[in-house]
C-alpha cells in the first residue's frame, strides 16, 4: 500500500523542481523529504529520483508515480469534499492567504463573522502576496486565497482553479499637500509626467502595473522611491518626496500634509477575488468563506 504522505512528498518534488523547494512547500526539513522518498522507493522497489549536478530530478518511473500522485491527491481532496459537504457544515480548519491591504481592510470583519457564524470553523490566514499565494493554493498549502490585479494587467491563473470577484477597488494619487493639483477634485496620471514617484518595489507585479499604465499614456516616469506598503508611501509623500498611486482598500487614515485625488478614469481600479481549488469547491467551509468575503467587499464597496 503506498503512503499519501509519501506520495504527495514526490508530487511535491515534482512540482517545485527540487527537494529543498518540495521541504519549503511542505514546511519540513529536508532531510524529512528525502526519508520519505527513500521508504518510497523501498516500498516501489524502483529508483524515483537521480542526481543531476547538485540537486537531483525525477527518473521515468518518479515521473510516472508523480503523475499518479497527482491524480491520487486530488481524488482525496475531491472525497474530503464530498464528505463536508453530506455534512452540511463549516467544519474543520480553514488556511487562507491575502495580499497584506486585503488582510488589514477585508479580513478584521471577515473573520469575526465567519467566527460568530461558523463557531466550529477553525479559520487560519497568512498575509502572502499573490504570488505566494496563488501556488500554495495549487499545491494545497492553503486553501483559499485572495489575489489582486489590475483593469489592464490580469494575474495569470493555472488551470484547476476556481475564482470569485470580491469588489473594485478604485485608486488615487497622492501627492503632498502643496502641491500644485492638490485642490484639483480629479486628475489623471499623465498631469504628474515632470514629477518624481513613488512605487512599488522593482519587479513587482504592481510595479510592472504602474510602468505600463504610464508609459501607455506617455509617460516614462522617474521612480525616485520604493516601498512595498501603502503606509510607508504615504509617509515619504508627507515628506514630499514625490507621487504614488495609492489604492483605497485598507489605506486608513492619510496623514497630514498628503492630499490624495481620485483619478479621473473609473476603470483604473484593481479587482479583488477569491480562488481556490476546483476539487475543494464543494466543502462547506469553502464556501461559507467566500459568502462571508463577498458580503464585506459589497460593503466596502468600490
Amino acid at each position: 500500500m503506498l503512503s499519501l504522505d509519501r506520495l504527495r512528498t514526490l508530487y511535491a518534488v515534482s512540482r517545485h523542481g527540487s527537494v529543498s523547494g518540495a521541504a519549503e512547500g511542505l514546511h519540513v526539513t529536508t532531510s524529512a523529504v528525502s526519508q520519505q522518498l527513500a521508504k518510497l522507493e523501498r516500498e516501489t522497489g524502483q529508483q524515483l529520483l537521480a542526481k543531476n549536478g547538485r540537486g537531483v530530478r525525477l527518473t521515468d518511473a518518479g515521473r510516472l508515480l508523480a503523475d499518479h500522485a497527482a491524480r491520487i491527491l486530488s481524488q482525496v481532496e475531491l472525497a474530503q469534499s464530498d464528505l463536508e459537504a453530506q455534512r452540511g457544515q463549516a467544519v474543520g480548519e480553514l488556511l487562507m492567504g491575502a495580499f497584506p491591504t486585503a488582510v488589514r481592510g477585508i479580513f478584521p470583519a471577515a473573520l469575526s463573522r465567519l467566527r460568530v457564524e461558523h463557531p466550529q470553523l477553525r479559520a487560519g490566514l497568512q498575509e502572502m502576496e499573490p504570488d505566494e499565494s496563488v501556488p500554495a493554493v495549487v499545491r494545497g498549502d492553503i486553501d483559499l486565497a485572495v489575489v489582486v490585479d489590475w483593469y489592464n494587467k490580469p494575474l495569470p491563473m493555472p488551470d484547476g482553479l476556481v475564482k470569485a470577484p470580491l469588489l473594485d477597488d478604485p485608486v488615487d494619487v497622492a501627492m503632498p499637500a502643496d502641491h500644485p493639483l492638490a485642490d484639483r477634485e480629479t486628475v489623471d496620471p499623465e498631469e504628474f509626467a515632470n514629477d518624481e514617484w513613488i512605487s512599488w518595489p522593482k519587479g513587482g507585479f504592481c510595479f510592472d502595473w504602474l510602468m505600463i499604465t504610464l508609459r501607455g499614456k506617455g509617460v516614462e516616469p522617474r521612480i525616485s522611491h520604493t516601498a512595498r506598503e501603502h503606509h510607508t508611501q504615504l509617509a515619504l509623500i508627507a515628506a514630499g518626496l514625490g507621487v504614488a498611486v495609492v489604492p483605497r482598500l485598507g489605506r486608513g487614515a492619510v496623514p497630514e500634509g498628503v492630499r490624495v485625488v481620485p483619478v479621473r478614469h473609473h476603470t483604473m481600479r484593481r479587482h479583488v477575488y477569491a480562488v481556490w481549488r476546483q476539487d475543494a469547491d464543494r466543502r462547506p467551509s469553502i464556501r461559507a468563506a467566500v459568502d462571508v468575503l463577498r458580503e464585506v467587499g459589497k460593503r466596502i464597496g468600490g
